[in-house]
């Protein structure tokens, strides 16, 4: 017997005991039923002709009353109507007699029936008022009260048949219903003892391959799960031993190539100084480095939750790595010391530059992904005695370019003394490039404030035509000069965004400026501003000669210049201007075409329901 026909029959207890308790409930409805049928077959006719009768003697009374009042044919037809009702309903009556004392009662009503159909006939054969009067009061008023009072007793003796009967129902339905809630219960209990041993027969071969499966896991290849039958559990088994044995001798041929490849891949990424992780595809812990152990306190036989002892900010960063990889994304590789994240390790605060890659099978399906977290302390700290060395140079050029500007100024307008045409040309050349280097260690200075995290914003309300007209009007005297046109094209100049005015006014500045360098006399730059996913979108836009492609990933570094580019600056502007728009929390881009210029783009954020 196969192991459906053997969970058909287990099931099979269950099902008579419910087609048990069907018959059985059909057998009590059945008894409740002819009980009912009973009552009214033998108690409610018999109700019903008696009042019937009593209501047809009534209205025979009142035709004899009509006759003595001297209404005589009114009477004869109203007796007339009634008459055949009464003995009928008499006739239905003498037929269902069913109670003990009914039928003395029956007969009673036939014979005082009789008796007032007689009296009746004589009142209708009286001559006179007066005669029928006296045969009325005399003799038919009496014969009615008698035909009435026996049927009165019929229907008393039926009512209250009918009402014992009833209760006599109700208390059986009672019993009815505990009995047949006690077979129930009792055979739902029994079908179900009968079935649960029934399974449990049958589910022993389960047992038993758990049990040799929980041995085979831990290592005990030599286990067998013994199971009896030609069952589907018979053949599961039988396939399962023949795994075992499979594996068993597997582990006696390969087991030491196995242990000595796990033993080098342990030991080469242990020789890594930074922290590896390597995570299955379900995103579990599976091994670590001695570095993770050491700096980080992961340890892949701790708890269920490896990520337990581990700091906060740690477990972010390996779960943003983690995930970025087994979605679908592809490995993780940093752009930069701007990616570097900050975290607290057993050997106190460092710097690691996280990176994540996927795990292949031979297939190239991805199985896992390895993190790893460069340390880059030493590098950070270098970057930051680097920034710290410009920002001195920087501001201590400060003070002596002040004075040579100041000297250049004076000479340049003539307040030491006259100039020749040639010195004139001259000082105005020494001027431009002072101004330039003025230029570059502004630039210089906010490049080392926004690094060492010093140079803060101050966003306030500010409408988009203040911002657009202040940085078009900076620059009007020089696109003039130039031959380019500047202007400005504002439709919402009301609405407002959050904007640091002098920080922004520099990307402005930035912007423009850069624009009106790389175009060319005839040319236009023109600032636009638009509404976009409840921000503010700037835009500057030029007829330049445009930029390549393959720049646009780089040009927002520092000091990277577009190569034949034509005028060079410093090469921080762009990078000092993304990091300002991200701080008020927008975004920067470039889109660009060689030949038909360049639009540099950025966004700043609305206030919140105050525009």
């Amino acid at each position: 017997m196969n192991l459906y026909k053997k969970l058909l029959l287990a099931q099979a207890p269950i099902a008579l005991a419910l087609a048990l308790v069907g018959i059985f409930s059909v057998f009590v409805i059945s008894h409740l039923g002819s009980h009912s049928q009973s009552i009214l077959k033998d108690n409610y006719r018999s109700v019903l002709a008696a009042q019937r009768m009593k209501e047809a003697i009534e209205r025979m009374d009142s035709g004899a009353l009509f006759i003595v009042a001297g209404q005589r044919q009114k009477g004869l037809q109203q007796a007339e109507k009634n008459r055949p009702i009464f003995e009928a309903e008499l006739k239905v009556q003498e037929g269902n007699i069913t109670e003990p004392g009914e039928a003395e009662f029956t007969a009673g009503l036939r014979k005082g029936w009789n008796d007032y159909q007689e009296k009746f006939s004589r009142l209708a054969q009286s001559t006179s008022l007066e005669e029928a009067s006296q045969l009325y009061f005399a003799e038919l008023e009496s014969a009615f009260h008698r035909v009435k009072a026996a049927a009165d007793e019929i229907l008393a003796i039926n009512q209250d048949i009918m009402v014992r009967k009833s209760d006599g129902v109700r208390r059986t339905a009672e019993r009815m219903n505990v009995i047949t809630m006690s077979v129930a219960c009792a055979a739902l209990l029994l079908a179900l003892g009968i079935s649960m041993f029934l399974i449990r027969r049958i589910l022993e071969p389960v047992s038993a391959l758990r049990e040799a499966t929980r041995k085979l896991g831990e290592g005990n290849f030599d286990t067998r799960a013994s199971v009896h039958g030609n069952d589907e559990l018979a053949e599961l088994a039988r396939d399962f031993n023949s795994m075992a044995a499979r594996l068993a001798e597997y582990r006696k041929s390969s087991l030491g190539d196995l242990l000595q490849a796990h033993l080098s891949m342990q030991a080469a990424i242990d020789s890594l100084p930074d922290p590896v992780a390597i995570f299955g595809l379900a995103g579990d812990l599976q091994n670590v480095n001695q570095a993770a152990e050491t700096l980080l306190g992961l340890r892949t036989d701790s708890s269920k939750d490896p990520f337990k002892p581990v700091e906060p900010s740690t477990r972010a960063v390996l779960e943003r790595m983690r995930s970025h990889v087994l979605s679908g994304k592809g490995a993780f590789v940093p752009k930069g010391f701007e990616d570097a994240v900050q975290l607290t390790t057993l050997l106190g605060e460092r710097y690691f530059l996280p990176r994540a890659m996927p795990v292949y099978e031979a297939r190239g399906v991805v199985v896992g992904a390895t993190v790893f977290l460069q340390d880059v302390t030493r590098l950070r700290r270098f970057e930051e005695l680097k920034n710290d060395v410009v920002a001195t140079i920087a501001h201590e050029f400060r003070t002596p370019l002040t004075s040579l500007r100041m000297a250049v100024h004076l000479c340049a307008e003539q307040i030491p003394g006259p100039l020749t045409e040639k010195q004139a040309e001259l000082l105005h050349a020494a001027r431009e490039d002072c101004d330039r280097l003025q230029s570059m260690v502004d630039d210089l200075l906010d490049l080392s404030r926004i690094e060492a995290g010093r140079a803060e914003l101050y966003p306030l309300p500010t409408p988009i035509g203040v911002l657009a007209n202040s940085a078009v009007e900076q620059f009007r005297g020089e696109a003039e000069a130039k031959g380019v046109a500047l202007q400005s094209h504002i439709a919402i100049p009301e609405a407002k965004v959050l904007a640091d005015h002098e920080r922004i006014g520099h990307v402005f500045a930035n912007l423009i400026s850069n624009a009106l360098r790389h175009t060319e006399r005839d040319g236009a730059v023109t600032l636009e501003a638009s509404l976009s996913n409840g921000a503010v979108r700037f835009t500057v836009s030029d007829t330049g000669r445009g930029i390549p492609k393959e720049y646009f990933d780089r040009i927002f570094e520092k000091f990277f210049q577009v190569p034949d580019g034509g005028p060079k600056g410093t090469g921080l502007g762009l990078y000092i201007a993304k990091e300002i728009v991200r701080g008020h929390g927008g975004e920067i881009g470039v889109e660009s075409e060689v030949g038909k210029g360049s639009i540099f783009w950025f966004t700043l954020p609305r206030p919140e329901a105050k525009v």
